[in-house]
């Protein structure tokens, strides 16, 4: 088995970002800055959050993050959109109250709407980024294999597929309504997964050396897990991500390279 570590891939990252932080600190005179507009008081959510800034902190990104109520959300995003020292606003999803979602993601500025959520975002969303990127630095070339998408989620599937198809690769997109995906899905070569459903990828759905990146999300007991079952790691013949350190390190750095460049814009302009 092969695995596809993103903790190796984001330190060179990391250090690519940091570079470029400097050199807007220094020659340009901007300090990059993310805010994070969060409603909901959850300890899963509070880890992503936290490594957020984390990462931010260590590449000098100033970090702000607004707890608010829900009905204190839209006017949080106004102040945050009219701050020039504000370049990248994340709404930190799920909120409090789903059914706002849309107007909510709506009210980020487009050239602030690092996670590429709202109607017309000028960025890609990072984890979708995240992927390509893993793959390329592992070497896995698209062209001409066929790729299986499970889940179509507003974060990874749906935007995943645009950006592959954008890039005339062969993408066939799998949900809860097809019922045959467990025999179909033995056909691909490349797999990536983001339902948030544990253990829905058995060993017996993928095929001799195949590719899969596993991108899902569940808590169970305060333990995150992904959708692959844990029979596939048993093989030898797969590449694949592992259950920690694979996709989601690289998610931040890319939702961070999101921000470097709208400072940058924001320089550009200045």
């Amino acid at each position: 088995m092969k695995l596809l570590n993103g903790s190796d891939i984001a330190l060179f990252v990391k250090e690519r970002q940091a570079k470029q932080v400097r050199n807007l600190r220094q020659q340009w005179k901007v300090v990059p800055r993310l805010a994070v507009v969060q409603t909901v008081d959850n300890p899963v959510i509070d880890t992503y959050v936290r490594l957020k800034g984390r990462y931010a902190e260590d590449i000098l990104v100033e970090f702000e993050l607004h707890k608010v109520a829900s009905a204190d959300a839209l006017g949080t995003i106004d102040a945050l959109n009219a701050r020039d020292d504000v370049h990248g606003i994340i709404v930190q999803l799920p909120l409090k109250d789903p059914s706002a979602t849309e107007e909510v993601l709506a009210r980020v500025s487009p050239a602030k709407d690092v996670d590429g959520l709202g109607p017309a975002p000028a960025f890609d969303p990072a984890t979708p980024i995240a992927i390509s990127w893993l793959l390329a630095a592992y070497g896995v070339d698209l062209v001409g294999k066929s790729i299986a998408i499970v889940g179509e989620g507003r974060l990874v599937g749906a935007p995943l597929v645009r950006m592959w198809r954008a890039s005339n690769y062969d993408v066939t997109v799998y949900n809860s309504s097809h019922t045959d995906m467990a025999q179909r899905l033995r056909h691909h070569d490349v797999i990536v997964t983001a339902t948030g459903v544990p253990r829905l990828i058995t060993s017996d759905m993928i095929k001799e050396k195949a590719v899969i990146v596993d991108a899902g999300t569940a808590s169970e007991e305060g333990v995150i897990i992904g959708d692959i079952d844990p029979s596939v790691r048993q093989r030898d013949d797969i590449t694949i991500t592992p259950n920690k350190g694979g996709v989601g390190p690289l998610t931040i750095a890319a939702l961070l390279d999101n921000v470097i460049t709208a400072a940058r814009r924001a320089a550009d302009q200045g």
